[in-house]
């Protein structure tokens, strides 16, 4: 099929096309997760970034 013969070599393209699919199913159920409120230490890193920021 497609002058390709070998099992090897089909399955080796067959697992690329469904890695890809898994991917970009995977990507499409996570696409707007983010939504969690950060954690007071996550927060108050975040914001001594932000004034080490302006300061340079």
């Amino acid at each position: 099929m497609l002058g390709i013969d070998d099992f090897w070599v089909w399955s080796a393209y067959l697992l690329s096309l469904l890695s890809t699919l898994l991917c970009i199913a995977y990507g499409a159920v996570m696409w707007n997760r983010g939504d969690e409120v950060p954690s007071n230490e996550t927060a108050q890193w975040a914001e001594e970034e932000d004034k080490l920021g302006k300061e340079l």
